[in-house]
This record gives structure tokens, sequence and C-alpha cells, in this order.
């Protein structure tokens, strides 16, 4: 693929979704990484950035949850109808698509709609979780633990076949960086369809910079395209304590930053999003700070 971004406008998206996780308050992450400059950055880099603000949301006291294996469905699945329509003309505009959230579940909007007008696309998964459940292998019902199986086809139906395709994704075209916290379920799905994850383990061992180039050749062989998802809570939580689900033991700061420096240098991205920001369990502000710095990188900040 081309190393094109630094030549597009930039559109941001916000999506305040809260109603894919139990804890509240992941629907101010868009506010807070908006406060945190994310727009004045991009524009110092030299970008033309276009922000269309935020996607309207049901709050969850306005709705019954519905059935408990999965949580708000038809609530999620109208937002997410409505965000991959939005991504559609996003992409047709010829703008790089940068998504804010919100919890998870975004995902599956995010992503069938930058999929929609691709013959192939790659998928880097930022994560300390697989986010593969179904309904059948959830603990908890909340659909944010399962928008990269819905993205595989895998899951009920409203969900898998949203904007009218299903799958989004190939499971040889993914990498999943950071995880530590894998359900059984998924580890079940992830050894039957062969998705490469780079565990912390990996990152310990081989470090960043190998699993940045192995993920690079797998997401981008024989794809016209490649999105980042990025949660949070990828971060170790001493670096990004504001996120819903933490897990001790994540990726470092710097870590992050050169991740995307070299996603940034090898010019293969063509959308974004970043999620599951929680100001409510923040301290000052930091993970959207940290989130805002990691958008910077991606589209070409350096140190020097």
């Amino acid at each position: 693929m081309e190393k094109d971004n630094q030549r597009q406008g930039i559109t941001i998206i916000g999506v305040p979704m809260d109603l894919g996780a139990d804890r509240r308050g992941v629907d101010m992450g868009p506010s807070a990484i908006r406060y945190a400059s994310v727009q004045e950055k991009l524009t110092l880099l030299g970008f033309d950035v276009k922000d269309l603000g935020n996607l309207q949301v049901p709050t969850p006291e306005s709705y019954d949850v519905g059935e408990t294996h999965l949580k708000y469905l038809r609530e999620i699945t109208s937002v997410n109808e409505e965000l991959a329509e939005t991504l559609d003309k996003v992409v047709l505009e010829g703008c790089f698509p940068l998504v804010l959230g919100g919890d998870h579940s975004i995902a599956i909007g995010t992503i069938a709609g930058v999929a929609k007008r691709r013959k192939r696309m790659g998928l880097v998964w930022f994560d300390a979780h697989g986010d593969l459940n179904t309904a059948e292998t959830s603990p908890t019902g909340n659909i944010h633990g399962m928008p990269l199986a819905v993205s595989l086809g895998i899951g009920h139906p409203d969900l898998v076949n949203l904007a009218g395709f299903t799958p989004k994704v190939q499971p040889e075209n993914i990498v999943v960086i950071g995880a530590r916290s894998l359900d059984e379920g998924e580890r079940h799905l992830i050894r039957e369809k062969g998705i490469r994850v780079f565990t912390m383990h990996d990152i310990d061992r081989l470090g960043m910079g190998r699993v940045i180039e192995e993920s690079i050749d797998i997401v981008s062989k024989d794809t016209d395209s490649v999105h980042l998802s990025l949660d949070l809570d990828g971060m170790d939580p001493k670096d990004a304590p504001g996120v819903g689900t933490p897990v001790p033991g994540g990726i470092s700061y710097r870590e992050s930053h050169l991740a995307m420096e070299m996603l940034s240098d090898a010019g293969v991205l063509t959308s974004a999003e970043f999620v599951e920001v929680n100001p409510i369990l923040d301290r000052k502000n930091c993970t959207a700070q940290a989130a805002v710095a990691l958008i910077g990188s991606v589209f070409g900040e350096k140190i020097l």
C-alpha cells in the first residue's frame, strides 16, 4: 500500500458509547480526548482536520438491558449502523477516519464502515483483551468484549451482518498486541482461527520493535487498507489508569509510542480508533492525554 496518510485530511467522529460495558463514564471519553487537544495537535502537524462531533447514543437509564447475555443489543446495533454509514461517507471523501470512543463495542461499526469498500482489510488490535467472546462464551454479556469476533463473522446476526456483509476481516490479516487477559472461549477461537496474538510474554521476549515488524507484515499482506483499533487498557494501568477494565503488566508508555511510530513510518494505516478512555476513573485526564500523544505518533510526530 502506498504511504498516503500525510496527504489526507483527517475526519474526527466521537461515539460516546457506554452501553457495551458495565462501568459508567466511558461515554465521556470523546470529550476528554478533545479536551486534551487532539485537534490542535493534528493541526500543528500540518493536517486539515474536520470534527463531525458526536453520534447520538442512548443512555442506559432510558432503555431496558434486554437479554443479559447480549446487553443493549438493539441500541448498540443501531448506533453502530449509523457509525458504519458515517465512516463509509468519510472514506468516500478520501479522508482518514479517526474515531474517538466510547467503549470498544463501537469497533463493530467502525470496522464495518471502513471495510465496506475495501477488497481486503488488515487489522491491528491493540488491547489487553481479545474481545473475541460471543453470547455463549462471554462471562458478562457485555458487547464491548465481542467486537473482534463479530468482525470475523462470529456472533449475533444483527451485529455480524451490519452494513450488509460479513466477514469484515480475515483471521490471517489480524494481529492482537498486548493481550494478557483472555477467556477460555477466546483462547479456543484464537487457536481455531489461527489469529496471531502477541501477548505481553511475546513483547517482553521479542521486544516491541520486532513485534511491530511482524505485525506490519501480517496486516499488510495482500491487503488494501489497515485499521488500528486501540484500547487504552492495552497500556499499563500506571500509564493509563482511566480505563474500565485495567489489567496489570501492560505495554509501557514508551513501547506504545514506538508501536505507533513504526506503524506511521510504514505508512500502512488508513483508519484508526481510540477507545475506552474513562475520565471518572482517571487522574487529571492523563489517559486522554496519553491517547492524544499516541495519536500524534500515528500521524508522524517525532521526538527529533
